[in-house]
């Protein structure tokens, strides 16, 4: 036999089955002949007993359609018809389909009525939460930010729950030991900042108990529980009595954070519950997972023109040190030139032999060209020490008139 996905059993814990109701009346004042017990619970009637008149269990909208069908002999139908089921805690909306046909004689005279109902209320709900779990997924897909998903999932939740619910999820840190606030619209402000940074860790309330083992924790009377024991006051101020917690794990199975489903009574939880937990702390690991990968992705991003931005600024300062270098080398060149050209043109003046820019250790190499300041000092030296004077002293400069050297320029 085919394995049943896990997936599937939800939704069939969801939807589940739905109810069919059924009484044979008779007469015009609609005795109950025959019903099924589902039918009595439908009518607000649990426990009652045939033999009644149906006028005195229901409200009017069946009795104008019961008699309408009694007189005429034709059927009606009913659809979307609002129950209340039960009462007290148990007590919930439900919602039917009718029929109205007549019961008759074999003459054909309209003996009575049969009453026939189906639930729809499942169909309502089912069509409500794949219509809000397709405008989460489409939130998703469309990268909305994270805390509107969670904020519209655990409002989606509220309204959809049988009874009264209050919706948290909790955000894992990147190391899995504490818990951040995500999403949680109905609880009280001061509790949110209270549990905002939990640690988890076994016995740490419901989400931390839960967020530790991986695993679901049901707590159903905060009170008695121990693992509520360190914050039985803040539950107690913000009205809440029973807290289950879903982890919400990553498909590596990560800790992504928490679902919780808070009641202001004590609760066991049903199997659409459990269902209901199971079904969006899916849909918020999408959530939270798609988010995670965007921020990697734009940080990914931000790193790469970061990357790019400093090779830019690289290939920038090598093409100025380049251009430096190529500044410096034709300087060089153009100086040695015109060292060379001088060395030449003085070769026939008068001269020392040795170089005399040698400094107190003195230079041995032979004098050629001359080399003269602003300020009227004059010297000969060897090239390599005329050139480091040129290079390092500004005023310094070949002395030669045909060079156009100081003389050159006191004649100008």
């Amino acid at each position: 036999m085919t394995a049943v996905p896990a997936a599937d059993e939800d939704h069939r814990a969801l939807f589940g089955q739905s109810t069919a109701v059924f009484a044979a009346l008779a007469g015009p004042d609609h005795l109950v002949e025959t019903a099924n017990p589902a039918f009595f619970t439908a009518i607000g009637a649990e426990g009652a007993t045939t033999g009644v008149a149906l006028a005195g269990l229901t409200g009017p909208e069946h009795i104008d359609r019961l008699d309408q069908v009694f007189r005429t002999g034709e059927p009606q139908t009913a659809r979307d018809v609002r129950v209340a089921m039960g009462a007290g805690p148990q007590a919930r909306e439900a919602f039917f389909d009718f029929t109205y046909e007549p019961r008759r004689a074999a003459a054909g005279t309209v003996l009575g009525t049969h009453l026939i109902g189906v639930e729809t209320t499942q169909v309502r709900h089912a069509q409500q939460l794949m219509s809000e779990h397709r405008a989460l997924l489409e939130q998703i897909a469309r990268q909305a930010p994270l805390t509107e998903v969670l904020d519209g999932m655990a409002r989606c939740i509220e309204k959809l729950a049988p009874h009264e619910v209050l919706v948290s999820v909790l955000l894992a840190d990147p190391d899995g030991r504490h818990l951040r606030h995500g999403a949680a619209p109905s609880l009280p402000d001061f509790y949110n900042q209270a549990i905002d940074g939990i640690a988890t860790g076994d016995g740490v309330g419901s989400c931390g108990t839960a967020a530790h083992r991986r695993a679901p924790v049901i707590v159903t009377d905060i009170a008695t529980d121990p693992f509520w024991t360190d914050f039985l006051d803040l539950a107690g101020r913000a009205g809440l009595a029973a807290c289950w917690s879903t982890p919400i794990l990553a498909r590596d199975g990560g800790l992504l954070g928490t679902f919780a489903m808070y009641h202001r009574t004590p609760r066991v939880p049903q199997d659409a519950d459990l269902a209901l937990a199971r079904v969006f702390a899916g849909t918020a690991a999408l959530a939270i997972e798609r988010h995670h990968d965007e921020q990697a992705r734009r940080a990914a991003e931000a790193r790469a023109r970061s990357a790019h931005d400093d090779l830019a600024k690289v290939l920038a300062a090598e093409r100025e040190l380049r251009a430096e270098a190529e500044q410096r080398a034709a300087a060089a060149a153009e100086l040695a030139a015109r060292m060379r050209t001088a060395a030449a043109v003085q070769a026939t003046v008068p001269h020392p032999d040795r170089c005399q820019l040698g400094g107190t250790a003195g230079c041995t190499a032979p004098a050629e060209i001359k080399i003269a300041d602003s300020w009227g000092d004059a010297a000969w030296g060897c090239s390599a020490h005329v050139e480091e004077a040129i290079i390092n002293v500004r005023s310094v400069f070949i002395a030669s008139a045909e060079l156009g050297g100081l003389a050159a320029y006191l004649s100008r």
